[in-house]
């Protein structure tokens, strides 16, 4: 076992053991699952969970399920150490550290079809992705059994979807969404941000400015067919390639079938530049009459 500052279990029954001894003390439990080269966005969710419970557990996992063969399963950053002297630092409790065959062991033959919020935006060109990301959230939500579960703001779609998991499978834990953590010139924070060039980081940051600037425009009722063209031309000129530009309601998802905003929604976005995806979102809301 690595000599680290903060506690770590890498199997089932060693996580079940400590979450059962502070069950025992009649302790809360909070848990924020990520895939690890954790960020100040990631610090922030464990200080969310930590308001809101007695102890913290955050996994390091990088799913293999959520994956395509095109995508970069092998290249995701792994950086273990600095993320548990970081997770030290925030006085998380304990880490989940699990190796694959702890979440799919051998003969593992389920997975889960998720609709409602899953459909359209991230899944066009990702289909697979959202099956990969419930079953391994329901995995994990039932290893770690927590009274509470955090969730980034930053994959909107996929806060909303782990909210629809956990009433649909009544698996009894609360999923709070945190906020966005933004770089000072309003990049959203990202794992995958280190796969920028240079010249593509000072491109990034667009994306924010552009989907601002469309939360305001149907704020103030703007069509949002007219705001949503005028940003999806702005994201073209700007990027390599457009995935989406969308206004979609805050609650569900689904389109608004309305020629403005007549509800809370969410702008949401997913461009990409040289080998990097990027996806942000902002908040918008009905004009007041």
């Amino acid at each position: 076992m690595l000599n680290l500052q903060i506690p770590h279990a890498t199997t089932l029954s060693a996580l079940r053991a400590r979450v059962r001894s502070w069950r025992e003390d009649r302790m809360t439990i909070g848990f924020v699952p990520t895939m690890g080269a954790l960020h100040e966005g990631h610090l922030a969710l464990v200080r969310l969970a930590k308001a809101h419970c007695d102890k913290v557990v955050t996994s390091i996992f990088v799913n293999p399920e959520q994956f395509s063969p095109q995508e970069d399963l092998d290249t995701y950053p792994r950086t273990f150490i600095e993320d548990a002297q970081k997770l030290s630092a925030e006085k998380c409790d304990l880490i989940y550290a699990p190796e694959t065959h702890e979440v799919y062991p051998d003969g593992f033959a389920t997975r889960i079809q998720m609709g409602g919020p899953a459909e359209g935006l991230e899944s066009v060109d990702r289909p697979h992705f959202f099956g990969g990301v419930a079953t391994v959230v329901a995995k994990l939500l039932n290893q770690v059994r927590p009274d509470v579960a955090v969730f980034g703001e930053k994959d909107y779609q996929q806060l909303l979807v782990v909210r629809q998991l956990a009433r649909d499978l009544d698996l009894g834990v609360d999923i709070i969404g945190g906020e966005i953590v933004r770089e000072p010139d309003g990049l959203a924070m990202s794992s995958r941000n280190v796969y920028l060039s240079d010249e593509e980081r000072g491109r990034a940051a667009e994306l924010n400015v552009i989907l601002a600037g469309l939360a305001s425009e149907v704020s103030a009722g703007t069509p949002i067919e007219e705001a949503v063209s005028s940003a999806r031309r702005a994201a073209q000129t700007t990027f390599d390639a457009v995935d989406y530009i969308a206004v979609r309601c805050a609650r569900t998802l689904a389109p608004i079938d309305s020629a403005t905003l007549d509800r809370p929604a969410r702008v949401l976005g997913a461009v990409r530049l040289g080998v990097t995806r990027l996806i942000d979102n902002r908040a918008a809301s009905a004009p007041r009459i």
